[in-house]
């Protein structure tokens, strides 16, 4: 399939301890900065008693728009290793704040980095996060001796139909990309021996959940 962008599709929230300093790593799916600083402030006040709200954000399909904060630890242990994981894990349009309540004992600039960086990961992994496509929407129409043979195509090249119509015929619509499209229409068309009918309408982004926990779901934006 043609690359996709990965984003939040559901935040999430994950927790580490390191010499009972306690971290605690709240992502949100955000738009805009100004969302991104309405949930940053949003966590401060919840977490208004912990010694440090450290965060990172990225905006845009290209990473337009990238903030992090220390607030207040030591230069380049929080903010900045908070978004290196968002950058390195390619998660676009995410907000991720780092609450940490001190132990008592001072973790070094490396125990520091490290400790915002595994909550960032704990987090992410907390959340549902999808893959963003750009393609088209399509229609393919046929009759009932047909329809197995097009979902057995359908299930080995892991897509998954939008909706499926049974009435005197049995149409499905389906999200696909260029790439996805150049190669399963030729093979709807041969299997059904050029029975299907297939509609090529609006242009489309979709989301493909990556949650490894379940199975493939498309969804259009």
């Amino acid at each position: 399939m043609s690359e996709g962008i990965r984003i939040v599709t559901a935040g999430g929230t994950g927790q580490v301890i390191e010499k009972k300093s306690r971290f605690i790593a709240q992502v949100m799916p955000v738009r805009s900065e100004e969302e991104a600083l309405d949930f940053i402030n949003a966590v401060k006040k919840k977490y208004w008693d912990a010694r440090h709200n450290c965060y990172a954000f990225t905006v845009g399909d290209r990473f337009e728009l990238t903030r992090s904060s220390d607030d207040g630890e030591p230069s380049g242990t929080a903010g900045k290793p908070i978004l290196e994981v968002l950058l390195n894990e390619g998660v676009h349009n995410c907000a991720v704040v780092v609450t940490r309540y001190f132990g008592g004992t001072l973790l070094g600039t490396g125990g520091l980095i490290r400790a915002y960086q595994a909550a960032t990961v704990e987090g992410l992994a907390a959340s549902e996060i999808s893959i963003k496509y750009s393609g088209f929407l399509y229609t393919v129409t046929c009759d009932y001796n047909s329809i197995g043979k097009i979902q057995y195509q359908l299930a080995n090249d892991g897509i998954a139909a939008l909706d499926t119509r049974y009435t005197d015929v049995v149409s499905c619509d389906l999200a696909l990309t260029e790439e996805q499209s150049s190669r399963l229409l030729p093979a709807l068309t041969e299997i059904t021996a050029g029975k299907a009918v297939i509609e090529k309408k609006d242009a489309i982004e979709f989301l493909i959940n990556d949650d490894k926990k379940g199975g493939a779901s498309c969804h259009l934006l």
